[in-house]
């Protein structure tokens, strides 16, 4: 089974940027279409972006179109989410998904593995 490894969250200026990384590891990434979610204390964990296995596609939550990016790296074993001009409603935990069917879907319950979690806090 894979396992999620998010790093890279913290806390950064309204209009600044972050680049999360999600490593995975005890199986090739590859086998995997990718998620990010995020979520705010007492809300529903929501869709950010999705990467399908081989990278060429992807989709994005209309909140963050033009603004993040997601990546991946399958030699490195490793997804990224890029973000730009970041916005104080960006505040949340971001979480690094993965599932073994293709498709992009929004539902987190289409996402079988999950990592811990990292931080990113937008200041105003």
């Amino acid at each position: 089974q894979v396992q999620l490894v998010e790093s890279g969250g913290g806390l950064v200026q309204a209009g600044g940027s972050l680049r999360l990384s999600c490593a995975a590891s005890g199986r090739t990434l590859s086998l995997y279409t990718m998620g990010w979610f995020r979520q705010v204390l007492g809300k529903e964990r929501e869709f950010v972006a999705g990467i399908s296995k081989s990278g060429t596609s992807s989709r994005y939550a209309d909140s963050v179109k033009a603004r993040f990016t997601i990546s991946r790296d399958n030699a490195e074993n490793t997804v990224y989410l890029q973000m730009n001009s970041l916005k104080t409603e960006d505040t949340a935990v971001y979480y690094c998904a993965a599932r073994g069917d293709y498709g992009l879907p929004l539902r987190q319950s289409y996402y079988d593995k999950w990592g811990q979690g990292t931080q990113v806090t937008v200041s105003s």
